[in-house]
């Protein structure tokens, strides 16, 4: 509305019609008036924002708990009246799918997002670059590093050929196809590893051109996993700019516009107040339980509480604590990356080593149980993402426990089978009696203690002392005299 008015009036200040009406009108139009209406123009701002600037950590792993607690802290801050959101990132990485939820909050957000990989010696390895990449600003504090965000699958990571790391080499145009390999149709998992290659640099690379980034370097550091420094990264136009911490962040940043969803937004940060959002007490119970570690212990006190009650019926306290235990474990399992095949190794070796104490097999299905829940144990998150595999010392430690325990079972077991009877009548085979009246065929006579009947070959007087050989019902045979005395 305004420029039509100032054309219209600029346009009238020029007309002889408007001069031979007000011949002073007319000199002050072509002499001030245009001069101060454009300055006015040109002096009238873009949209600007004021207000707080909120402050949102990632300072982990990137699990489902993060992506949660992330889109909260953006509503929140919205609903605040924050200018704008500065996300502090030091994370090693994460998940795909919780990164990429980070992703959409950010993108649709209506005010802007600021990403800055602080303080010194932080670093927005693997998924954080992904997520700062999708920034509307990006910062980094000196001595502080992206990059490495090469995708790893469930399994492990996997090498990248030649194709892909060197297409602008001059061996790139004779190098095989994407579906082949030396001239030679490529394994299945290949094809899939190109797959998710692929899909990850299409996603960078539409990040970075989104922002107005290095989207090359963006695919280098996908197919290639490189890594910069802030100051490489300012270098290569990765981020835009490097600050000391948050209050010279908001200092740099003032004055610059940025895109948004509702429009072009001119920042006024200089100043801001800064309102951190901590994440409540929900969200640190649910980054707890998705541990991939807290959830392998959890399911083992579930499936250990619930046996122990199964022994015991009516101790109440062990079934309710393992039901609990192996419900939230379960939970933990529905977000995370679980290879279920090793969830039924793990419970396969517990069967095993519970039946290795109710079937005789001499150690066969207990060791074979203690290997099938090490196996399991390792495949049940075998990935490479840091923070999200179960850790291997805390396997190997339950893992040895399990061994002692069974060694020790066994050789508690192989002693009680060398040791004498001590009960039953095959306790008194061996044993000497005390002949108290002279005894021709059978009489009676007194062992350990009791006066038992007794039936020899020999003639026995009072006082001999003949040893049982064997036993008859409850008669006592007795060979060997023996002297009073002896």
């Amino acid at each position: 509305m305004l420029k039509p008015v100032l054309a219209a009036l600029i346009k009238i200040s020029f007309t002889d019609e408007a001069a031979r009406y007000t011949p002073n009108m007319s000199l002050l139009m072509r002499s001030g008036l245009p001069v101060l209406l454009l300055s006015f123009s040109s002096a009238a701002p873009a949209p600007s924002v004021s207000g707080h600037a909120a402050l949102v950590e990632i300072q982990e792993a990137i699990g489902p708990a993060t992506g949660s607690y992330v889109a909260k802290a953006h509503r929140q801050a919205v609903e605040s009246g924050a200018s704008l959101i500065v996300l502090r990132l030091d994370t090693p990485g994460g998940l795909d799918t919780a990164m990429r939820d980070i992703i959409k909050v950010i993108l649709g957000s209506p005010i802007p997002v600021v990403g800055f990989v602080a303080p010194g010696g932080a670093r927005a390895a693997s998924a954080g670059t992904y997520i700062l990449y999708a920034c509307h600003i990006a910062a980094m504090a000196p001595a502080t590093n992206l990059g490495a965000a090469t995708p790893v699958p469930v399994g492990g990571s996997f090498p990248l050929d030649d194709s892909e790391t060197k297409e602008d080499s001059p061996q790139a145009a004779d190098s095989p196809a994407p579906g082949k390999k030396n001239g030679a149709e490529s394994e299945p998992g290949d094809a899939m590893q190109h797959k998710i290659v692929n899909d990850a640099v299409a996603y960078i690379r539409s990040l970075a051109e989104k922002r107005g980034r290095n989207a090359d370097w963006a695919e280098r550091a996908v197919r290639e996993g490189v890594s910069l420094s802030a100051t490489d990264a300012l270098k290569h136009r990765v981020v835009d700019l490097i600050a000391e911490d948050v209050g010279d962040l908001l200092e740099k940043i003032d004055g610059r516009a940025v895109v948004t969803p509702t429009g072009k937004i001119v920042l006024n940060s200089a100043g801001l107040t800064v309102e951190k959002i901590e994440p409540d007490w929900r969200m640190q119970f649910l980054s707890i339980i998705t541990s991939p570690t807290v959830a392998y212990i959890l399911m083992l006190i579930g499936i250990y509480g619930l046996l122990l009650e199964g022994y015991h019926p009516g101790a109440i306290v062990p079934g309710v604590i393992g039901a609990i235990c192996l419900l939230l474990a379960l939970f933990a399992f529905q977000v995370l990356p679980v290879n279920y095949v090793g969830l039924a190794l793990i419970l396969l070796g517990v069967v095993l080593m519970i039946a290795e104490t109710l079937v005789p097999s001499f150690g066969t299905m207990g060791f074979g149980g203690i290997v099938a829940f090490v196996f399991g144990s390792i495949m049940l998150m075998d990935i490479d993402v840091p923070g999200y595999g179960v850790n291997r010392g805390l396997i190997f430690g339950i893992a040895l426990s399990a061994t002692l325990l069974m060694a020790l079972t066994l050789y508690l077991l192989w002693r009680s089978r060398q040791a004498p009877v001590v009960t039953g009548d095959r306790t008194l085979i061996g044993h000497r009696v005390l002949v108290e009246e002279a005894i021709e065929s059978e009489g009676w006579a007194w062992v350990a203690g009791e006066r038992w009947r007794v039936r020899t070959k020999l003639s026995l007087k009072p006082g001999d002392r003949p040893r049982v050989v064997a036993m008859d019902g409850l008669t006592l045979i007795v060979e060997s005299e023996a002297k009073k005395g002896d």
